[in-house]
């Protein structure tokens, strides 16, 4: 699977805030990192996460959830999970308002990796 690197993240951060406002900054480095490994974690010489899709949420969820930074949890979570998908030539059509829905249902609890990897499934093109 194609990732993407823990700078690139941070600058990825950066222009989404600018484009859409909020504050910037970073509240925990290891917590970025903990999120974008997240979907690499193995049990007993195995992959818990199989494939792209389920990784790709795994990084969804963590990213959001674990709150790396000051503002822009769900923006940057949603955001990278596009990225990557693109990356990985997984194609999905959406809009605005279900991409915000995904990230609002994410950060409250409602919806976990297993549903964001079927939302990306029900929405693959």
């Amino acid at each position: 699977m194609k990732t993407i690197s823990l700078s690139d993240i941070i600058i990825f951060h950066e222009k989404i805030v600018q484009a859409t406002g909020g504050s910037d900054g970073i509240r925990d480095f290891g917590l970025i990192e903990s999120a974008l490994s997240s979907a690499f974690v193995t049990f007993d010489g195995k992959d818990l996460y199989e494939d792209t899709e389920d990784k790709i949420s795994a990084i969804t969820f963590a990213l959001i959830k674990n709150h790396c930074f000051v503002d822009g949890n769900k923006r940057i979570g949603v955001a990278v999970m596009l990225l990557l998908l693109n990356l990985n030539n997984i194609n999905i059509s959406y809009s605005q308002e279900e991409l915000i829905n995904l990230g609002l249902e994410i950060a409250g609890g409602m919806i976990g990796i297993k549903e964001i990897k079927r939302w990306i499934n029900n929405h693959k093109i």
